[in-house]
């Protein structure tokens, strides 16, 4: 059951059972934000951000505050059922596959050597300075995966087919028009005369302002630019796996993003929702959590909980930072770990440990606790990670 904990101007309620104190203090911080709504959400994978946790869903009056969406804007999930059952896919085939996404689908800081076709662009309508500026260097990012958390992989779900998924973003565009809103922001407020304390990491910007909504012009358009990056990636991917798989066929595109703000009506207001590494959970909607490298992913149906205000998680969430996992982690270990699950993995050098899954919580406890948020649909596992 999640709990109300009351350390701020409005409550707080937690499906996360152990917050750690950086982002409880956030969690302070976003209660006591003078335009908050309501209460504040914390979904069962919250960690640590910048200025608001990853996990955390935050509703405003009449506000957008663009470090509560984040610096990947629109970043998200694709999956897509195959034909294939699992005992059809053979290990030499998977490194074929991995091989052949290595050198079509640029990853880390690459990006492609010519531009793509302008149709994976969305349409740019109105005044968007950062976008018209950063469009035809983003023409060679679109369909390019990223490095962090951003993933490919097949997997074997419970359903009894082979799933291919991926995970990405916005890419730089979408860092590029965050930024630029959180220093506009913050130039906004001490006009005002309403700066809220440095550490806060919260400037906001008023919906209606131009300021506002030139923003929020910018952050849908990166939202759309993340959801063709991934439909991109996985036209690419489906390419590959015909090549090897002649007869396969593939299933509809599930699409879901989790970062991102958006007018939606809670508790009989019209309020901006932000979730920053959270995921919409509508009633019936169609969602996914991916787990980390080596542990399942989830496809699941929302239940529309107005508590969380129809939100849950977008993942197992971090256990401990980047730079502590590599510290703290035994590469031999993680690597055996992967091994024995015969799961073809990207745990190449002790730098990948950042990523590996000790550095995760346990996804089968995050779904556990929001049981009321979501339902379980379909179980994968993991065949082939390929990461940036």
């Amino acid at each position: 059951m999640p709990e109300w904990i009351r350390e701020g101007r409005l409550p707080i309620l937690s499906w996360c059972r152990e917050i750690e104190p950086g982002a409880r203090e956030q969690l302070r911080h976003l209660a006591d934000h003078p335009f908050a709504f309501h209460h504040v959400a914390v979904m069962p994978d919250c960690h640590e951000g910048y200025g608001m946790p990853i996990g955390g869903v935050l509703a405003t009056e009449g506000v957008v505050i663009p470090n509560a969406v984040g610096v990947d804007i629109g970043c998200g999930m694709g999956a897509v059922r195959t034909s294939l059952r699992a005992e059809e896919i053979d290990r030499e085939k998977l490194k074929r596959f991995v091989q052949a996404v290595r050198l079509r689908i640029p990853m880390g800081f690459e990006h492609h050597r010519k531009p793509q076709d302008e149709k994976w662009m969305p349409p740019v309508e109105g005044e968007m300075p950062i976008v018209r500026r950063e469009y035809e260097s983003a023409r060679r990012q679109v369909g390019t995966l990223g490095g962090g958390n951003h993933f490919i992989e097949v997997q074997s779900g419970d359903d009894g087919r082979v799933w291919l998924m991926v995970h990405s973003g916005s890419r730089n565009i979408g860092l590029q028009v965050a930024e630029h809103y959180n220093r506009v922001a913050g130039r906004e407020n001490e006009k005002r005369g309403e700066r809220l304390p440095k550490n806060w990491q919260l400037d906001f910007l008023r919906a209606a302002d131009e300021e506002g909504r030139r923003y929020l012009r910018e952050m849908n358009y990166c939202v759309a630019f993340a959801s063709n990056n991934r439909r991109l990636i996985m036209e690419r991917l489906q390419e590959i796996f015909a090549d090897l798989f002649p007869n396969v066929s593939f299933g509809s595109l599930v699409q879901i993003a989790h970062n991102y703000a958006s007018e939606e009506e809670h508790f009989g207001r019209r309020v901006w929702v932000h979730r920053k590494g959270a995921t919409r959970a509508e009633d019936g909607l169609l969602g996914i959590i991916p787990g980390s490298q080596g542990s399942p992913s989830y496809l699941v149906e929302g239940l529309g909980n107005p508590d969380s205000f129809r939100s849950c998680a977008h993942g197992a969430g971090r256990r401990m930072g980047r730079n502590e996992a590599v510290r703290r982690l035994d590469f031999a270990r993680e690597k055996a770990l992967l091994e024995q699950q015969g799961i073809l993995h990207s745990l190449n050098r002790p730098r990948d440990l950042e990523e590996a899954m000790s550095a995760y919580k346990d996804i089968s406890e995050v779904m556990k606790a929001q049981a009321d948020l979501v339902k379980i649909r379909t179980e994968l596992k993991p065949l082939a990670v390929v990461k940036g």
